[in-house]
């Protein structure tokens, strides 16, 4: 798969026709012609010759000999097989050929028939041993089609039947081989020839590309088609099961585009039609492979391969989101839209269910504005349009995700699926939502700035997640509103509520607890619900007071704080006068403060040169005070 043979099959058989045609042999095998080329020339026929075969002896076999022995050498083993022959008992023109199996595989997916192409490594002796050839000294396979003339008689008949990995020991007359002629000096007249054949591979001119499935998803809602991207492992192999290359080696997928040649016509072929999580076995002849030459490295030429794929990954490049709805909620009165902000939960897989990521993992929320860029323009777009307790799918090609480089447990060119849970999200321009479930008839008086009410309330996410309730305390919550005790968005709430009356608060973020909420107790960024009955309400005073009169102010005011007429007042003295006052119910206190905090602000108020006395000079009432001051 490091080249591309974008070549059709027909053409690439064609070439294959002519080269062996031309008197190349089977390719890397031509320099076995002299042991097992047709007794003829290329066109001849005739097994029972008598004639010297016209044909110029193999190549590798003449020259290894001359390489490896010398001319004295060459004619030195010319002389001994010369001897050996003279010395051989005269054999019968027997018309067979003895074969034994030396070794079987246990599993034969084809065996060799006439026509067949195949590939072998063989060794060629004498009777008594003499080696006279073999494929293995150089180093390549003898390639050659079975029953076209190529080979000799005897090796035809050899060959047939025979499985890859399969080993044979064969034993051929000579009339079935060289005869009366021989093969110039190295096969004499009438020898008989043994061969120890190896078979590696065999295909046919009419063979298509193999596929064999043998695992299989039972959901399967695409399949690979052309001009998709995928993403897959592999294991190359010859037809022998000698391993050429893997993916797994490189610890990364093959990713590539499918029936646009990039890959080899095989290939191409063999992976349309698969699924996600599928495993097949891909055999590819050799003309919608590498064809006649190879690779140049590891895959010889005129080899079958066999590939054992599994898809990882498939998309197109015109794909957008797919989103699957797994849980709509009932009641949905809102959907989401773009410059939402988002908590939710995510767990993140491949497509072959490979896990990278979750939200849940960290056990916090992925949190996000929607449609602005802050996430990956595929989860921008599949987050627009939720509910609030949906969970849907969303199934995200690489160009709306991570594209072509990935990151981190992200591979380049990945679909991505998350499964996603909506807690909430919210818009920074909402405000308080209130809607009143109950309200007495008679709902007077309303609360306002300055009251002191109490109230029960349930608090939870806007998922319905519980949060916390008063009712667990068994007490009110009570607050004087106006001054900050509650959040603001509760503040608005509880305003213009009578006793009795029962509402529902929705609280955005920016009214509630903010980007960092309360640890232990409010997540970050969450939106909030309460639940809330109004108990109890008590009248404020006016803004700016912390102690009021019911009836008309003695003008002997400052006397009557002087206890002991000694012309000043002391805190004691303040004091025991102001909850005098409170409990005869001639003057009132501001409610929801500790009374004594009060009055000891009222007294530093009053106290100006912060001695611990007031004097008469130094008293004053509200009214006649300036705005500065904060006092009776």
């Amino acid at each position: 798969m490091r080249a591309r043979v974008p070549a059709s099959r027909a053409a690439a058989a064609a070439a294959a026709a002519a080269y062996v045609v031309a008197g190349q042999g089977g390719g890397g095998g031509g320099g076995g012609e002299a042991a097992l080329g047709a007794p003829g020339g290329p066109g001849r026929r005739t097994v029972h010759s008598r004639r010297q075969s016209s044909r110029h002896p193999g190549p590798a076999v003449v020259a290894g000999v001359r390489e490896n022995m010398g001319v004295h050498g060459a004619a030195c083993l010319a002389l001994l097989v010369t001897c050996a022959a003279c010395s051989a008992p005269p054999v019968p023109l027997e018309d067979v050929v003895v074969i034994e199996r030396s070794a079987v595989p246990e599993r034969c997916e084809r065996a060799v028939k006439k026509g067949d192409f195949v590939r072998y490594h063989y060794r060629g002796a004498f009777p008594d041993g003499t080696a006279f050839d073999s494929s293995y000294k150089r180093g390549s396979t003898y390639n050659a089609f079975v029953g076209r003339g190529q080979l000799i008689a005897g090796m035809d008949r050899a060959l047939l039947g025979m499985c890859v990995n399969e080993r044979r020991a064969v034993k051929v007359p000579p009339h079935l081989a060289y005869g009366k002629d021989g093969y110039g000096d190295i096969i004499p007249p009438d020898a008989i020839l043994h061969f120890d054949i190896l078979l590696l591979d065999i295909w046919n001119p009419e063979d298509t590309v193999q596929v064999k499935t043998y695992s299989k998803p039972e959901a399967c809602s695409r399949k690979v088609q052309v001009s998709d991207f995928v993403r897959y492992h592999y294991n190359g192999t010859l037809m022998d099961g000698t391993l050429f290359d893997s993916s797994r080696t490189r610890l990364r997928t093959y990713d590539t585009y499918v029936g646009t040649g990039w890959l080899i016509a095989g290939m191409d072929q063999g992976l349309l039609g698969m699924c996600v999580g599928e495993k097949r076995i891909i055999t590819v002849p050799p003309f919608l492979g590498y064809g006649e030459n190879g690779d140049g490295s590891d895959i010889p030429g005129q080899a079958s391969l066999v590939f054992d794929v599994v898809l990882l990954d498939l998309h197109n490049p015109k794909d957008g989101i797919a989103v699957e709805k797994l849980q709509v909620p009932e009641n949905c009165p809102r959907k989401s839209k773009a410059g939402d902000f988002m908590r939710y939960h995510y767990n993140g897989t491949l497509l072959d269910g490979t896990f990278f990521d979750s939200s849940y993992s960290r056990n916090s929320t992925y949190d996000t504005y929607i449609g602005k860029g802050y996430v990956i323009s595929g989860m921008d777009e599949g987050l627009v349009g939720v509910c609030v307790g949906e969970r849907r799918r969303v199934i995200i090609p690489p160009h709306l995700a991570y594209g072509e480089e990935g990151t981190g447990k992200i591979p380049g060119s990945a679909v991505l699926v998350f499964d996603v849970y909506v807690v909430d999200f919210h818009n920074p321009s909402d405000v308080v939502q209130i809607t009143s479930s109950f309200r007495p008839e008679t709902c007077e008086p309303r609360s306002k700035k300055g009251d002191f009410v109490k109230y029960h309330y349930n608090v939870s996410l806007l998922d319905g997640t519980s949060l916390h309730s008063s009712l667990h305390y068994g007490k009110t919550y009570d607050v004087v509103l106006g001054t900050g005790q509650v959040v603001m968005g509760m503040e608005m709430g509880l305003q213009d509520m009578c006793v009795g009356e029962k509402r529902r608060l929705v609280i955005p973020p920016h009214l509630g607890y903010g980007e960092r909420g309360v640890a232990g107790e409010v997540p970050g960024s969450a939106v909030l619900v309460f639940d809330v009955e109004m108990l109890d309400m008590e009248e404020g005073l006016p803004e700016g007071y912390m102690f009021v009169w019911n009836s008309e102010v003695t003008p002997d005011l400052f006397d009557d704080m002087d206890k002991n007429k000694d012309t000043q007042v002391d805190s004691a003295e303040f004091t025991d006068y102001i909850l005098r006052q409170v409990s005869e119910g001639k003057g009132r206190l501001a409610p929801g403060f500790e009374p004594h905090r009060l009055i000891e602000n009222m007294f530093a108020n009053q106290d100006r040169d912060g001695n611990g006395k007031i004097t008469a000079e130094e008293f004053k009432l509200k009214a006649d005070e300036s705005p500065a001051h904060d006092e009776l």
